[in-house]
């Protein structure tokens, strides 16, 4: 980072970190956007985690006439709680691309 820093400073560049953003806002701000009837609307619920036995996700897809998907998936390759979200998101919007797409 520091690296970094040096070869911003001589064009006035600088560096600010983005805080923390959890992957329930990005749905909810990719909901709002949306205009969609509410006949025909889907919702996606996604939670990703990290503890000692390793990374995971849990998907859940509503979407109309009652439809329930749920997804559990366990990740085999080593990330953070953060990193856990945003695939847990990424696997949820790949969900439901193909269901929403498929009908």
């Amino acid at each position: 980072m520091s690296s970094w820093v040096v070869k911003l400073s001589k064009f006035n560049i600088c560096y600010e970190p983005h805080g923390p953003i959890k992957a329930q806002c990005l749905l909810d701000f990719v909901h709002d956007l949306q205009q969609t009837p509410e006949e025909d609307q889907w919702t996606l619920y996604v939670d990703g985690s990290l503890n000692p036995k390793g990374a995971g996700a849990d998907i859940v897809l509503e979407g109309p006439n009652d439809i329930l998907i749920e997804k559990f998936l366990h990740f085999a390759f080593k990330t953070s709680n953060n990193q856990a979200e945003y695939e847990a998101i990424l696997a949820g919007l790949s969900l439901a691309h193909e269901v929403v797409s498929s009908r």
